[in-house]
Order: C-alpha cells, then structure tokens, then sequence
C-alpha cells in the first residue's frame, strides 16, 4: 500500500511538550540563584563543581538503568563543538550575565536565542521559516524587546553584562545547531552526561589557574544553592533540553524556550525584588503567543520520529 505525498505531517510529540513544561520550570527558577551560588566562590569554580556533578550524577544514572556509556567514535567531534559553544560560552557568560546586571535580565538576553537559532537555520541549515513560525519569531522578539525596555539604563551602566548575555544566548544557539546537524544517535542521559563533563574540563582548568590558592568551605547556604542548581536546573533541565533538540526541528526547539525568561522575570520579582510590570506582563503575552504558534506547527515525519 502506498501513502500520499500529501498526507498531513505530524504533530509535535506529546512527550516534547512534558519535556518543556519541565524545562521552563527549573530553568526559570533558576537564574534568580545565580547571584547566591556565586558570593563566596567565583563563577569558573561555581560551573566546575556544578557541571561535574551533573555530569556525573547522569551518567551514574544511565548505568543503573543499562544504557550503554560509550560514544561511537565518528560523533565526538560533532560532541565536542556543541559543547564548546553551547556548555562552555553558555554555563560562563549567563552566569556573568546574571552578576552584573538583574538575574531576569540577564536571562531575558540569554534567552533571544530562539531569534539568533531561527536566523542560524535559516542562513546555514537552510530551514525555511513558515508565515506560521516567522510570525512566532516576530512576537517572540517583541516579547524580548518588552523585557528588555525598562533596562537599557542597568545595560548603559554594565555594558559587559549585555555584551556576555547576547554572546551566550549566540553560543548557544551555535551548538543546538551543530548538534542538531550531527544527527548523534545516543541516549539523551549518556549524550547530556558526556557534555557536561567534557565542557567541565577547560573551565576547571580557568578555575585552578584563576584561583588564589585559598582553599576553604562555603557556608551552608552557598552548598545548597550550588547543589539545588547542580541537581535540578543542570541534570533535569539539560536532560529536557537535548531531549526537546532530538524531538523537534531546530528552529521550533528554539522557540519553544521562549516562556523561560518569562518565569524568570517572575522568580526575580519573587526572589529579589526585581520590577515586574504592565511591561512585563505584556511580555509574557506575546511569549505565550509565540509558544503557542511554534508547538501548533507541524513537524516533519523525521523530526516527530526521533
């Protein structure tokens, strides 16, 4: 029996749409941490010990349920860059970002990666945005840009925040494309695993070289943080997001992070005190607009399959 070309394509994976929810919970909760994590050791320290332990904690994890730990040889060099640009530029430069200007701020420019992702996929994949996706791109920016209004003065007066927080929002948007591109067919646990290890090693060694040589324990407070942080957004949140990357095309995945600076900007509101206003909430219309038109957009039959 033969199907027809014209058979309607599937739509997103229900499973991908659990996977958001989840993801746009621990990540958005977390930025506000940022600042905690890092008042007692320095942000390489704080993404060493975090990265590491997720890393590891992962690929514990995979070896309790079975899952093979090993890598075929021709995708490592496709793993290698994707964390490159996506664990090493992203995990520093965020980090940056959300110490020296507001943590939601911080994440509202992390963030603009759907816009960067889409114009990525378009110019080097050669992903072609529909009217339905090139409109959710619009209003995703405009939700951006409504975040980003009330806080040009903190970006006049902290000009290296806004410069670290496109650049890992583009660092980010660079590795989802190359690994989305290297099509690696390894479980999700064992890939997020091996990622976080392998970005923890040059930014260890700028720790050990950027460090006095004080050794010493940080208050209680501070383990928490960095170990709510290690456990939740780095293991959990990672795990949904190369799961989202597998399930989606590249520019739908994108997109589909749109709501986390939104719960950012809540949990900063929350947390510290951070503005949440008629602009803010007028943001977050536009986001959940934009949410709404990339998930209604129907993925081809090899994207929905993986």
């Amino acid at each position: 029996m033969t199907t027809s070309s014209t058979a309607p394509a599937p739509a997103i994976p229900r499973r991908a749409i659990f996977m958001l929810i989840a993801l746009t919970i621990v990540w958005g909760t977390n930025w506000p941490l940022f600042p905690y994590a890092v008042r007692e050791i320095s942000v390489w320290t704080f993404r060493s010990f975090a990265m590491v332990g997720a890393g590891s904690a992962l690929l514990l994890f995979a070896r309790m349920r079975g899952l093979p730990l090993q890598i075929p040889r021709q995708y490592w060099r496709t793993v290698v860059l994707a964390t490159l640009f996506y664990l090493v530029i992203w995990n520093v430069c965020s980090t940056y970002a959300a110490v020296l200007i507001p943590s939601g701020q911080a994440a509202v420019l992390g963030f603009t990666m759907p816009l960067w992702g889409a114009l990525i996929a378009w110019a080097v994949l050669g992903e072609r945005l529909s009217p339905r996706l090139l409109l959710a791109v619009i209003l995703g920016g405009a939700g951006v840009t409504l975040l980003m209004v009330p806080s040009f003065q903190a970006y006049a007066a902290a000009p290296l925040g806004l410069a670290v927080g496109l650049l890992s929002a583009i660092g980010w948007a660079i590795g989802t494309m190359i690994l989305k591109r290297g099509k690696v067919m390894v479980p999700v646990l064992v890939l997020t695993g091996w990622q976080l290890l392998l970005g923890a090693v040059p930014i260890s060694i700028v720790a050990i070289v950027l460090g006095d040589g004080n050794w010493f324990m940080p208050s209680w407070q501070s383990i928490a943080v960095i170990s709510w942080i290690t456990l939740i957004p780095m293991c959990i949140g990672n795990v949904c997001w190369f799961a989202i990357v597998g399930l989606l095309p590249a520019n739908i995945a994108g997109l589909s992070s749109v709501m986390v600076p939104v719960v950012a900007m809540v949990s900063g509101a929350l947390i510290n005190g951070e503005p949440l206003g008629p602009l803010q909430l007028l943001s977050m219309a536009t986001c959940v607009a934009a949410l709404v038109l990339a998930l209604g957009q129907k993925t081809t039959p090899a994207a929905a399959q993986k």
